[in-house]
């Protein structure tokens, strides 16, 4: 009994904390049959907000200018949204819930990877697919049937990075890595393939998510001897902090940040420090800079221009993240002709170079985001602005 009230009051208190995209489904008699419901939990107030935000409002314009060309299947798509407000446990809740109340057909969603590894496991148990908005590689690695991402893994990231590092002649770094789960993971990532491009970490320091100094860390840094350059895998304000700081030092050193900061708001968080900072991003950040020839080129246009024309804030790799995730599952449900889990699932594990905002995907059944190196720029800022810098 005690159980059972205590859900009901969580029940409703999440009610406050929920969306459900409803207001395209009455426009026309194309649209009158049972909806097909499409969950989403993301992390649209809190912490990472930076990231969940764009999410929430990119899903929500999708599914809306779906709805008014006529749906899925001439079903309309009913979007039931969640905000975990960056806390695991809530969704871990939010994704029971959408399973055994809202009775989805599939996931879009998971900002963080706390977040996301939280889910995975009620969803792989209900056999629902579920595709992570979230960077961390062990959200695809191991293999989980029903688990898959947009977003290019912190491996894939350490990867350019070196690529990048090693064209410059730089064999000795420096690592300073939040303690967050991203920020772990993708320190980890980039220790085991550090070796394969002849390049050593002299030291390697670290800083909580709540720091909000980090010279300590960087002053060991800077009077270790032949240090190169500097990396620092994180996210949120930490590397913003990490690049003030760095400046303030007047450290001269290359300085690399992760994909996780792929966004106009860590230039503006980190002001004119930002200068000279190098990083792997999408080619979203970079859209009118594409050669007309490539192909992804009209895709991040397009979206760049209904985000920026209907919110009023500029696009972000982030937001592309959700826009490949909802893209994804609705080519997959095209193809699969149907709104069965299992057969939604063998058709995303099915996709073959599908253009997306954040690269071409080809998925396996033994790869699970299908995105390597080349869809990554790496951008250097300058002025302000993003500058590509990857070699012809």
């Amino acid at each position: 009994m005690q159980q059972t009230a205590a859900r009901r009051a969580l029940r409703a208190a999440a009610v406050v904390t929920s969306v459900t995209i409803t207001s395209a489904l009455t426009i026309g008699p194309s649209l009158a049959a049972d909806p097909i419901k499409i969950g989403s939990v993301l992390s649209a107030t809190g912490p990472a907000s930076f990231l969940g935000d764009p999410e929430q409002k990119t899903l929500k314009l999708f599914v809306e200018a779906l709805n008014k060309k006529g749906g899925i299947l001439g079903r309309p798509v009913e979007l039931v949204l969640y905000d975990d407000g960056g806390d695991a446990n809530k969704a871990r809740t939010f994704a029971t819930r959408l399973i055994e109340d809202d009775k989805v057909v599939a996931m879009v969603g998971g900002t963080t990877t706390g977040t996301t590894m939280a889910m995975i496991p009620v969803f792989e148990d209900a056999k629902i697919p579920f595709i992570s908005l979230a960077g961390a590689i062990e959200i695809v690695e191991p293999v989980r049937a029903f688990v898959f991402k947009t977003p290019h893994t912190d491996k894939t990231a350490c990867q350019k990075i070196f690529e990048d590092m090693k064209a410059r002649g730089l064999t000795k770094i420096g690592m300073i890595s939040g303690t967050d789960g991203f920020g772990k993971s993708m320190r980890a990532q980039c220790m085991k393939v550090i070796g394969d491009y002849g390049i050593t970490a002299l030291v390697d320091e670290s800083y909580g998510p709540t720091d909000a100094d980090m010279t300590p860390q960087l002053n060991k840094i800077k009077n270790t001897a032949d240090v190169q350059a500097v990396l620092n895998p994180g996210f949120g304000q930490g590397p913003a902090i990490v690049t003030r700081n760095y400046a303030q030092l007047g450290i001269k050193l290359p300085l690399y940040q992760s994909h996780g900061v792929a966004s106009k708001s860590f230039i503006e968080l980190a002001g004119p420090a930002a200068e000279g900072v190098r990083l792997p991003a999408p080619a979203l950040l970079i859209a009118d800079k594409l050669a007309d020839t490539d192909p992804q080129k009209p895709v991040v246009m397009d979206y760049k221009k209904s985000y920026e024309t209907a919110t009023g804030q500029p696009v972000s790799t982030f937001g592309g993240y959700g826009f490949d995730g909802i893209q994804l599952l609705v080519s997959a449900i095209e193809r699969a002709k149907s709104v069965e889990p299992q057969k939604i699932r063998d058709a995303i594990e099915g996709t073959k170079g599908h253009v997306g905002a954040t690269g071409l995907y080809t998925m396996t059944p033994t790869d699970h985001l299908g995105l390597g190196t080349e869809s990554f720029h790496m951008l250097e800022i300058k002025g302000g602005d993003w500058v590509p810098q990857d070699k012809k």
